[in-house]
């Protein structure tokens, strides 16, 4: 995009003409963000194209932005890598909130490089790495081959499903260690094999997302909804669980705080898909876990795990806010007595973040936001900016904007 063009798209932008799906921008704060990204992630493209010609790479090798590493440099990674979506996911977005071209068209650049991952069956993480990706691209353009791709895809999940143990592998390695691990962040990826019931009238994706969904409530939460993060499955015997790890949290019986967003996402998901109402009563019990913590700060914005010892010096995790508060926007639509508080601490935590948690502009490689938290037990990714950061607050910002027009908060993908 030209520089004329960009100031003559921000002039119009700021003075609320810029069209989206649903109409012009209503909220203030999704207004102000969404000036910020527009800038942004041009900056983004830039940093990107840098990082190729200092690491020698192309974008086919590495297409996709994952963090600023502790030397300052920015991390793109190969397709294969869970993060790999996000960013043509976040693009995405952008296309959905200013109805611009440019995004669109940049958007199926970046998700076009992804599109060997269809027939991949060696991870979990696939509806991260394409629902995410060409998920938000047939919803919102309906390009030709983004259904087949993701049919193909969902075949290729639930090739991972193990009937005896109920649910869906996540990690092949350390099998010194696990017999088939089952991780809380596998609850997200249940969103594909949903829709592609729906498309194929195949009851076969469905049945196997509910009975994971069953297996992993059964078995991952403690009474308090608080969830572990590994669930280890006997295959060797009758499918039971065996042992329950946290390994990216503190300790074992600690409440990582990532992980906790993910099963809140997860399950309110699953109630939308199914309108299984012990889907919703999860939702509600895991929410009111992270929202009632004594150690949840006042900014709504969670330490990495709401155990760590070291709290209030301990790292945030920016992006178990932001995923948090993407599904509080939705959740807030379901539950008929904590509707409004939902939505009031969602706003909360995307408040703090557009404050406090915000990267400075043209810094940082184009990351819309800092302060996340990867995998602190292994020394990695620590308070850095992180992609599914971004993408959760990007969503965020979508549904916000929606639940301010009127719109359906997730429009559903045909």
């Amino acid at each position: 995009m030209k520089k004329d063009y960009l100031f003559l798209f921000l002039i119009l932008f700021v003075g609320c003409t810029s069209p989206s799906p649903h109409g012009k921008i209503k909220d203030d704060l999704v207004r102000d963000n969404l000036a910020f990204a527009v800038q942004q992630l041009q900056f983004a493209f830039e940093a990107i194209d840098e990082a190729h010609k200092i690491n020698g790479t192309t974008p086919e090798e590495r297409p996709s932005p994952r963090n600023i590493e502790p030397d300052g440099s920015l991390r793109l990674v190969r397709a294969r890598d869970w993060t790999s979506g996000f960013f043509p996911g976040n693009l995405w977005y952008m296309y959905e909130l200013t109805g611009d071209d440019y995004w669109k068209t940049a958007a199926m650049k970046h998700t076009g490089y992804l599109e060997s991952l269809k027939g991949y069956k060696g991870t979990h993480d696939l509806g991260f790495m394409m629902y995410c990706s060409y998920g938000n691209g047939l919803r919102l353009s309906g390009v030709e081959g983004y259904q087949d791709i993701l049919l193909e895809t969902a075949e290729s999940l639930i090739s991972r499903f193990n009937p005896v143990v109920g649910c869906i592998r996540s990690w092949d390695h350390n099998s010194d260690k696990w017999q088939f691990p089952v991780i809380i962040d596998n609850m997200m990826n249940l969103e594909l094999l949903f829709w592609a019931s729906k498309v194929s009238g195949d009851p076969r994706y469905r049945d196997i997302a509910v009975t994971h969904a069953n297996t992993t409530m059964q078995n991952h939460f403690r009474p308090d909804y608080s969830s572990f993060h590994v669930v280890d499955y006997d295959t060797a015997g009758d499918g039971k669980a065996i042992q329950f790890h946290t390994h990216q949290g503190y300790s074992h019986e600690s409440a990582w705080s990532r992980g906790q967003a993910w099963g809140l996402y997860g399950y309110t998901l699953c109630y939308r898909e199914t309108g299984d109402k012990k889907y919703l009563d999860q939702a509600e019990g895991i929410a009111n876990f992270i929202l009632s913590h004594p150690n949840l700060p006042e900014d709504k914005v969670p330490y990495w795990d709401f155990d760590a010892p070291d709290i209030p010096n301990a790292p945030r995790d920016v992006s178990a806010g932001t995923i948090t508060a993407s599904a509080l926007y939705e959740l807030s639509t379901m539950s008929a007595e904590k509707g409004g508080y939902y939505r009031e601490m969602a706003d909360r935590i995307i408040e703090s973040v557009s404050k406090k948690y915000r990267a400075g502009l043209h810094e940082q490689h184009g990351f819309l936001t800092i302060s996340s938290t990867g995998h602190l037990p292994a020394g990695s990714e620590i308070n850095v900016p992180i992609i599914y950061g971004d993408y959760y607050f990007i969503e965020s910002l979508v549904r916000r904007e929606r639940l301010a027009s009127g719109a359906p908060v997730v429009p559903e993908v045909r």
